[in-house]
């Protein structure tokens, strides 16, 4: 059992029906053509050459087929991913140098590390403090960068690469006068060719067919001779074994994006494969276990010259459309990749790069995601603040920046959020037993002399002094009419020693008051801190009540009887 959880091929293959090849042998050959463009595509975003695109959607898919526990998460290059890589290398090397190359290649190398090494000691968790926000906001910008970028190739004019929006926009409008318009034209097309085709024809890999009639339009008019650029000779053959080149220098430098790297390709492999998970019931996805995997692919496939590589969405979906049942079609697409490598680089030679253009933007535009802000707008203007400046510190100023900005702001958020917590005033519904705040039941009876609140959170060190500052502000509404507060525990699930501390403070200052305490709704984790704190027995035994019904009860009839004993003896 232990072996099939680290090699899940031993629990799919040995129990592989007959009946699912139809669907993963066509799954493969699909995911497999769609590769080819992708590849080569993808591979241009990262500042690459087309080869490297290509060993990429090969070497890492043959891994995870092996250690991936999602049976149609389809792994290779991908768009976002490259950005990131163009971004972060460049910074050391310039694009297109061999120096370049081979930093691309250790950072996968570096990302498989770091990813097996939170798969081992499983921190997938970490993953969440990537808030929703954060990730949407991210993603949108991610997207005008990398379809702007490609401004370039669809326009056929010399812009200088740039992974900031305003100095894209600022580039492409100076040199609007030069556009090539052939190359326009045909990368203009292309994108109406690949929309049209992927909404009333989704079965045909649109990307691949768009290809094919640009080489062969290009190669029969002679394009590239009136100056359309394009993708020229690409080497043939599998790739060869070869170890990363290690400088500690360069391993210092590039560790923040291999950091970023390791989460963003997690988080967007880990999402489309626990989508897809909600589709079946014969498997499980185990976030940990895709750590090791998704970081082995990226470990091997650093000694085959790839670059980093996660899950990709688009071909997931075609995965799953295409009715894969296990990983034999993410082999079978490597399969189709290798087949290409061997024998069919020479028929890209004709490639135009702005049909690469095409395919990328259509493809990223796709990710500009509105459905978020505009539900944020609706209900939590907090976190629309976060996704937008996530946005624009990411558009503006640099994905690694903008990353940051968005965590710290979350995190801030949420230490803002813990230290003030939601707390109510109850009052009871008329004729009944219970008890709600007064701010939405307008009709709740309130009694002068009765506190009743509602701490609706965890006590502990961040919130302590705000709990006692409003239990304070609330009892002075009441003046000295006030004769008893009631705390409704049910929510307050743990406390810490500044909890305890803070609760000796409040009962102090009401005894002082003159003012009795009871506490109703406690949990039996929280009991035990206040029994063995010695606080239950300084406030009094009988002042602590199963419900807040039964606490009135008491301090309105006066009946001073112990009703604590069954209570204390509750598990809950």
């Amino acid at each position: 059992m232990v072996l099939k959880n680290m090699l899940p091929i031993l629990d799919w293959l040995p129990n592989y029906k007959k009946d699912w090849l139809k669907g993963d042998i066509v799954a493969g050959l699909t995911v497999g053509v769609m590769l080819i463009p992708q590849g080569i595509a993808y591979a241009l975003i990262a500042g690459l050459p087309p080869i490297y695109g290509l060993y990429t959607a090969m070497i890492p898919q043959i891994v995870y087929a092996i250690f991936g526990t999602s049976r149609q998460l389809a792994v290779g290059p991908v768009a976002m991913d490259s950005l990131i890589v163009a971004a972060g290398v460049a910074t050391l090397a310039q694009i297109g140098t061999d120096q370049f190359v081979e930093f691309a290649i250790l950072l996968a190398l570096m990302m498989g590390v770091l990813q097996i090494a939170f798969g081992m000691f499983r921190l997938g968790f970490l993953v969440n403090f990537l808030s929703k926000p954060v990730i949407s906001g991210f993603t949108s910008a991610a997207s005008l960068i990398i379809g702007l970028s490609q401004l370039k190739n669809l326009l056929g004019v010399d812009i200088a690469r740039n992974n900031r929006l305003q100095n894209l926009l600022t580039e492409a409008f100076q040199h609007i006068s030069e556009i090539h318009w052939i190359t326009f034209l045909i990368g203009a097309l292309s994108i109406i060719a690949i929309i049209l085709i992927k909404k009333y024809a989704k079965r045909i890999p649109a990307a691949l067919v768009v290809v094919i009639i640009s080489i062969l339009v290009v190669k029969f008019f002679h394009l590239d001779e009136m100056g359309v650029a394009i993708i020229g000779e690409i080497p043939q053959g599998l790739p060869e074994f070869r170890i990363p080149h290690f400088d500690m220098q360069i391993l210092s430098d590039l560790m923040p994006i291999a950091f970023t790297l390791s989460f963003i390709a997690f988080l967007e492999a880990i999402s489309v494969a626990k989508a897809v998970e909600t589709k079946h019931t014969e498997y499980k996805v185990v976030p940990n276990q895709e750590l090791i995997a998704l970081g082995l692919g990226n470990l091997v496939g650093s000694f085959f010259q790839t670059y980093p590589a996660t899950g990709g969405f688009s071909r997931t979906a075609v995965n799953e459309q295409a009715e894969a049942k296990t990983p034999l079609a993410a082999l079978i697409s490597a399969f189709v990749v290798a087949l290409t490598l061997l024998y069919l680089t020479p028929v890209f030679f004709y490639l135009p790069k702005t049909v690469l253009a095409a395919i990328i933007m259509v493809a990223v535009f796709g990710l500009l995601d509105f459905n978020v802000p505009k539900e944020l707008l609706k209900y939590s203007k907090r976190d629309l603040v976060i996704l937008n400046v996530t946005l624009i510190t990411t558009a503006t100023v640099g994905i690694k920046e903008g990353i940051l900005v968005g965590v710290v702001l979350s995190l801030g958020m949420l230490i803002y959020k813990n230290t003030k917590p939601h707390i109510a005033i109850l009052g009871r519904i008329p004729n009944t037993h219970f008890y709600r705040n007064k701010k939405r039941f307008k009709d709740v009876e309130i009694e002068d002399d009765l506190l009743i609140v509602r701490f609706d959170s965890q006590l502990h060190f961040a919130n302590t002094t705000y709990f006692k500052d409003k239990l304070y502000e609330f009892s002075a509404y009441k003046g000295d009419k006030l004769k008893m507060l009631i705390i409704d525990g049910e929510s307050i699930s743990s406390l810490d020693s500044s909890a305890i501390y803070a609760l000796f403070e409040v009962l102090k200052y009401f005894k002082y008051k003159k003012i009795k305490i009871a506490f109703t709704g406690l949990k039996g984790p929280t009991r035990d801190k206040l029994i063995v704190s010695g606080f239950m027995e300084k406030a009094g035994e009988n002042l602590f009540f199963m419900g807040i019904q039964d606490a009135v009860d008491w301090y309105q009839t006066g009946n001073q009887k112990d009703n604590f004993g069954k209570y204390l003896n509750q598990k809950n």
